[in-house]
C-alpha cells in the first residue's frame, strides 16, 4: 500500500456540494482517506471565477499525487468550465520543472440510463493525461445519476449500491497503487435497478417539473 499521498478531488458540477458529482468524488476520496492517504477537495466553478481562484488551483494540483476528476456529463464532454481549468493546468504543467509522477482519475456520471454515454468525455480525461504527462489511472462512469439525487453515497440506499461497491474496490486498488481494475469499472458502469424502473421515475419526475413551470401541455413541442 502507498502512503503519505496526496489526493486531490475536483468536483466539476455547477451545483457544487448538492450535486451526483459531488457524491461520488467524496465517497471515493473518504475511502483513501481511511487508507491513510491526505485528500483535499475543491470546486471548479468556486475556483475559476477568479484569477485568485485559479491561482489556487493551480497550486493544489502541483502539490497532490493523485487529482480525481468528477462531473457531469454535458453534451458528450466536460463542463466548460471545467474544461477551461483543465487547460490552465495543461499550461502549467508545460512550464512544469517537478519530476514527481502524478495520476489521474475520472468519475463521470449522466442522467441517461447508459453508462456508455460517458465514453468519449473518459476519453478526453484520458488524452488530458497524456499530455499532460499524469499517469492515467482509470476512468469511472455512471449512468442513471439521477438516482443518487446529490445526496451522500451512504444515504443513497439500494440505487447506489453498484456505485458504492465500485468505489470501495477503486479506492483499494489506488492504495495500492494500481489503476481502477475492470471489476470496478464494470460495477459502475451496471445500474441498480432495471432501466424501464429509471426511464419511468425520470419522465414522472420531468413531467412534474413541467408541471411546476406551467408547461406540462408542451412537452411535445417541436421547432
Amino acid at each position: 500500500m502507498e502512503t503519505h499521498k496526496r489526493v486531490l478531488l475536483l468536483v466539476g458540477s455547477p451545483k457544487g456540494p448538492e450535486s451526483s458529482s459531488e457524491a461520488l468524488g467524496r465517497y471515493l476520496l473518504g475511502k483513501l482517506g481511511d487508507g491513510g492517504f491526505e485528500t483535499q477537495g475543491a470546486y471548479i466553478h468556486t475556483l475559476m471565477r477568479s484569477a485568485e481562484g485559479q491561482q489556487a488551483l493551480l497550486e493544489l494540483v502541483k502539490a497532490s499525487d493523485i487529482l480525481i476528476l468528477s462531473f457531469p456529463l454535458y453534451v458528450d464532454s466536460l463542463p466548460a468550465t471545467m474544461i477551461a481549468a483543465l487547460e490552465r493546468i495543461a499550461q502549467q504543467q508545460a512550464k512544469a520543472t517537478q519530476t514527481k509522477k502524478q495520476k489521474l482519475v475520472a468519475i463521470v456520471n449522466n442522467g441517461f440510463p447508459e453508462a456508455s454515454q460517458n465514453n468519449t468525455a473518459i476519453a478526453i480525461c484520458k488524452r488530458f493525461a497524456f499530455e499532460v504527462h499524469f499517469e492515467w489511472m482509470g476512468g469511472l462512469s455512471m449512468g442513471g445519476g439521477g438516482v443518487i439525487g446529490g445526496q451522500q453515497l451512504d444515504r443513497a440506499g439500494f440505487a447506489a449500491k453498484n456505485a458504492r461497491k465500485a468505489l470501495d474496490l477503486a479506492a483499494k486498488d489506488l492504495l495500492e497503487g494500481e489503476p481502477v481494475s475492470q471489476q470496478a469499472v464494470q460495477l459502475m458502469a451496471k445500474m441498480a435497478i432495471p432501466k424501464w424502473l429509471y426511464i419511468m421515475i425520470s419522465n414522472r419526475g420531468w413531467k412534474k417539473q413541467a408541471k411546476a413551470f406551467g408547461a406540462a401541455d408542451k412537452l411535445e413541442n417541436q421547432p
